[in-house]
């Protein structure tokens, strides 16, 4: 009888040990239990770099789209996955066995990337995105996607002006909610509202490229590209290779984990 209780006890602890489905129960509930786990991260982000960077004996699983790192994490392939703020909650808000942690993992700033040396193409850019914060314009696109009363309609272009001054070719990865994503076969999101409400500034024609995220710096490197629009974090590396205009938006690196 007693040998029998003790493999009901063992029994019942494995079940209590594992989430729906048999997924393993988290254990990751602050930044510090990330130590020793298996993180989940889209390659060529700063999610990735941080995860292997700052993270002490973490093994690194890379994933092309975020949201299949998501999915990885819920199949308990990985203990957490650590990505930008906005598209977490994006994928939360779909995924009820999920949760992002109160801990915020790091803060940084998106940009807008252009080859280096093209300078004059550089103050183009923050000549427009200056006009933009000053009249309000900025503020209205980030709220069509984010907050309370976020609608998801997207810039209207200025039909009345002269596109005589060519086009600017524009490097994304759709796969980052509410910046950049597909709506049928459409890119949509902030990026591509402030990209063209710039080029309605500059009389120039907007052109979409959708390309793997860690393609996206050597497009605009190689001249493939003329601008990066993704959600771009200004790091050192980076600016090894390509020019960042100033920031348009602040971000926090978070971590999703499985609910208990």
């Amino acid at each position: 009888m007693k040998k029998m209780t003790a493999l009901l006890t063992t029994g019942m602890l494995l079940v209590l040990s594992l989430t729906g489905c048999g997924t393993p129960a988290n254990t990751v509930f602050t930044a510090a239990d990330l130590e020793g786990k298996t993180i989940g991260a889209q390659l060529g982000t700063t999610g990735y770099i941080y995860a292997e960077t700052e993270v002490k004996d973490s093994k690194v699983e890379p994933y092309n789209k975020g949201a299949d790192a998501v999915q990885a994490l819920k199949q308990g392939k990985v203990d957490a996955v650590i990505i930008d703020s906005e598209p977490a909650k994006v994928f939360v808000e779909k995924n009820d066995s999920l949760r992002i942690l109160d801990d915020p993992f790091v803060q940084e700033d998106y940009a807008i990337a252009y080859k280096k040396g093209n300078d004059e193409l550089g103050k183009k850019l923050d000549d427009a995105l200056t006009k933009l914060k000053n009249d309000g314009t900025l503020d209205s696109i980030v709220k069509h996607w984010i907050g309370d009363e976020a609608d998801q309609v997207s810039y209207t272009p200025d039909e009345s002006i002269s596109r005589d001054n060519g086009k600017i070719v524009m490097a994304t990865n759709a796969e980052f909610p509410p910046y950049e994503s597909m709506s049928g076969d459409k890119i949509v999101g902030i990026d591509v509202d402030i990209m063209q409400a710039i080029c309605d500034q500059l009389g120039m024609t907007l052109e979409i490229e959708n390309m793997e995220f860690d393609s996206i710096i050597s497009a605009v490197e190689s001249g493939k590209a003329d601008v990066g629009v993704a959600g771009l974090s200004v790091t050192p590396d980076r600016e090894k290779n390509v020019s960042f205009t100033q920031g348009y938006a602040t971000s926090t690196q978070v971590i999703i984990v499985r609910k208990d």
